[in-house]
């Protein structure tokens, strides 16, 4: 058998060495017009790299720079849920955003670490195997495999809206108080039959109404802590946690989708019609609410009251009454606390002020108006 014909020159890859050779300069001076150009005049570094294109020359490999260097520029940002929630969510959108900007002062990039599509796949992986100077977790459940995963690559770490680790930086919202403050506004509008459309409580767990053994067992940090703002402010009114005829009715999002809200809702409101506001716990499910009133025949605010939560970009023109949080400065901070640890310190947590935002999707309850 005749051997197998050379791959053509072109598909080969050229090296420094070989640019350097061309030139009749050292390797080092074609290494500094990629890394160091200001050790070399304009003119210099200029017939440098046009030799390099001439020849076919890419740069320097960045697989061994970074291992030269022991670091890759990029932070993996890890992220719970399939990769398209990461864009179909504004707040996550927005908060990506700001943390990128961040990030850039320091040329550092991002890599978004999503739960696989397919469930036969191990949804460790990705972090395991990622080449990254540090991780964010943006999306976690408390003590799951993820979240531990994360913690034994023993980098710098920040978890957001997750609760205090001593292994990492974290970076959060006021949620509980956002989340009773939009509470005591309906109870001050005299409404008493609450429905609480809740992000997810648990991974994987499917939605729909929610019995007490699962809300006992409430596994992600943003759901738990609104919930008990919710709970702890009817408690604080009523003198229980239902009580003086108020009562929440509590169904779960499979996922943060504006279909998955809307689905939600008309279930929730078809089983339960006495219920004269939706509290939710994000914006992109209360626009799934107001998407069900419409299909009910249910004008928003005289039959139905409907309170968001996160102001994302969007939520004014819908005129949806919710409660405010600092998305932009949440991604400024966990990018300040990534570098700060990058650089040897070990920051603060930051917790972050949340407030409601009135606007015109609440109303007085129909029953004492």
């Amino acid at each position: 058998m005749m051997p197998p014909d050379p791959p053509p020159e072109s598909s080969r890859r050229i090296t420094l060495r070989e640019v350097a050779r061309a030139l009749g300069v050292s390797v080092a001076t074609v290494s500094n017009a990629y890394n160091r150009p200001d050790q070399l005049s304009a003119t210099l570094r200029e017939r440098v790299l046009e030799t390099a294109r001439s020849l076919g020359y890419g740069g320097p490999d960045p697989l061994a720079r970074s291992l030269r260097r022991g670091r890759t520029g990029v932070i993996g940002v890890v992220y719970d849920a399939p990769l398209e929630y990461a864009f179909a969510d504004p707040a996550a959108a927005q908060f990506l955003g700001s943390l990128a900007q961040s990030l850039q002062s320091a040329s550092l990039n991002l890599l978004l670490l999503a739960s696989p599509g397919d469930p036969q796949a191990d949804p460790l992986s990705p972090v395991q195997s990622a080449s990254v100077d540090g991780l964010i977790v943006y999306s976690a459940a408390q003590n799951s495999e993820l979240l531990r995963a994360v913690l034994l690559r023993g980098l710098p770490t920040v978890l957001v809206d997750q609760d205090h680790h001593a292994q990492a930086a974290g970076v959060g919202i006021d949620d509980a108080g956002g989340a009773a403050q939009a509470a005591r506004h309906l109870l001050e509008l005299g409404h008493t039959q609450i429905g609480v459309l809740c992000l997810e409580l648990g991974p994987r767990q499917g939605g729909g109404r929610v019995a007490p053994g699962r809300e006992q067992q409430v596994a992600y940090h943003p759901s738990a802590e609104r919930l008990r703002g919710y709970r702890e402010t009817v408690g604080a009114v009523t003198g229980s946690i239902e009580g003086a005829g108020v009562r929440l009715y509590l169904t779960e999002a499979e996922r943060n989708t504006v279909p998955e809200g809307e689905a939600c809702a008309l279930e929730l409101l078809g089983a339960e019609p006495q219920i004269t506001a939706l509290l939710c716990m994000s914006d992109v499910l209360a626009q799934g609410a107001l998407r069900a009133a419409l299909t009910l025949g249910w004008p928003v605010p005289q039959r139905l009251s409907v309170i968001g939560y996160d102001d994302s970009p969007g939520s004014a023109d819908l005129n949806l009454t919710t409660v405010w949080q600092p998305t932009s400065d949440k991604g400024r901070q966990v990018g300040q606390a990534m570098l700060a640890l990058l650089s040897g310190q070990t920051p603060s947590d930051v917790r972050l002020p949340t407030r409601l935002v009135v606007r015109g999707s609440t109303a007085q309850c129909p029953t004492t108006g």
